[in-house]
């Protein structure tokens, strides 16, 4: 069975409050509505993971449970990883090499640059950026997390929620 990986941009934030850290900053209402459009949208898709890991900023954690609770996962089965706030993607290519072979399904939030960056190294593919509440589903050709690297990936979908109209 081959992996797929589901990597996730974090919704639209609030920049109102200055007085709040960059790691606190919540979703704005662009972003609340956006987060379950991503959700329905995977479910069209019958992609449901096995494993949902998500930075512990606060703007990803919510665009997170978000999307979760459009796919009937309870906000209990989300991991956190702190790595995952401002990583580079080597750092996020680290958090993916050591997830546990059981899981073949796995959904990652996190943020930009990392995240594009880390796409295109993973399969080549033409993205500049990854918008906000962007997606892009990857597969690859193997059974062990500790394989995937520059390269070895296929897109299998790349969706954000200005693309998606109504079916």
């Amino acid at each position: 069975m081959s992996k797929q990986l589901l990597i996730v941009r974090h919704a639209k934030s609030d920049w109102n409050d200055a007085s709040l850290s960059d790691f606190n900053r919540p979703l704005n209402v662009r972003g609340l509505k956006d987060a379950p459009i991503i959700g329905d949208k995977l479910l069209k898709n019958s992609f449901h993971p096995d494993l949902v890991i998500s930075s512990t900023a606060l703007r990803a954690i919510s665009t997170c449970k978000l999307v979760c609770k459009q796919l009937g996962i309870d906000k209990s089965k989300i991991e956190t990883n702190s790595n995952i706030y401002e990583a580079s993607h080597q750092q996020l290519l680290k958090v993916i090499n050591t997830i546990d072979n059981d899981f073949e399904k796995v959904a990652m939030f996190g943020h930009n640059n990392g995240v594009t960056d880390l796409t295109v190294y993973l399969t080549d593919a033409d993205i500049f950026n990854i918008p906000t509440s962007g997606m892009v589903l990857i597969s690859f050709p193997f059974d062990d997390w500790k394989m995937v690297s520059k390269g070895t990936g296929k897109v299998v979908l790349y969706e954000y929620p200005k693309n998606i109209t109504e079916d």
